[in-house]
């Protein structure tokens, strides 16, 4: 079967709004996503794979309605690829480990980076410091 069956988990294995998001890029509706207003201390994880995405260092309140972020916790965890869906141009965010569709990339986040990783809920996992202890 190859990779991409690899790649590409089966409804059971994911919620029917996580499966939309990470596998036919969907976007969940704004506000709506368990980890828009989350305070947690730890990382961010791929939903898929499980793969860390992110830090809860670098989440900040963007006020656009999905957690947001202003740097991964590597260059290589995430993958940016170019979005012509809808009519616009945009710059997608996967996960580098298998492919999961995240979210979406703007260049008007906060320093230092400047950028606003917005990514759906769906598609991550909380990996919380305090009981990984």
């Amino acid at each position: 079967m190859g990779d991409e069956a690899q790649r590409r988990p089966g409804k059971e294995h994911l919620s029917a709004e996580q499966y939309k998001v990470t596998q036919e890029a969907a976007t969940e509706l704004p506000f709506s996503g368990k980890y828009v207003h989350h305070k947690g201390n730890g990382v961010y994880a791929c939903v898929v794979c499980d793969a860390a995405l992110f830090s809860s260092e670098t989440k900040y309140e963007s006020g656009s309605g999905w957690p947001s972020f202003w740097l991964p916790l590597s260059s290589e965890a995430v993958t940016v690829r170019r979005d012509l869906s809808h009519g616009m141009i945009r710059d997608e965010l996967v996960c580098t480990g298998c492919g999961a569709h995240l979210g979406h990339i703007f260049e008007d986040g906060p320093a230092p980076s400047g950028l606003r990783y917005c990514i759906n809920s769906a598609s991550l996992d909380f990996h919380d410091k305090e009981t990984e202890k």
